[in-house]
């Protein structure tokens, strides 16, 4: 992307770039965090674990949604698409709060002890 106008690639190869931005910076690092912090947290067991591996899908649907609306909607100037793509990414970021939460607290009530 950042060599498209030196190697005189054609204006559409240009006019992704946002959307480009948007699948790497915001997509692929909320994605990272998100998979980190899965893997790291403890795990809680019973019936909050299957609300909270829901959560967790809903967050990473929620969010791939998002990236693409703000990315496309950027890339090609629509108004309100990257309004809608950064409320998914929000509520995304949302869900996967409400997912890790419960797993934040075992993990400090351990450390606790």
């Amino acid at each position: 992307m950042l060599a498209a106008p030196a190697l005189q690639l054609p204006a559409t190869v240009v006019r992704l770039q946002p959307l480009h931005a948007e699948v790497v910076l915001v997509g692929w690092m909320v994605q990272l965090a998100f998979g980190v912090a899965y893997w790291v947290l403890p795990r809680v067991r019973g019936d909050a674990a299957r609300r909270g591996e829901r959560l967790v899908w809903l967050s990473l649907l929620l969010l791939n949604l998002g990236v693409w609306a703000a990315g496309i909607g950027k890339a090609f100037g629509a108004l309100t698409l990257p309004i809608a793509g950064r409320a998914a990414e929000w509520l995304a970021v949302l869900a996967f709060a409400l997912h890790a939460w419960p797993r934040a607290r075992l993990s400090s009530a351990e450390r606790r002890d």
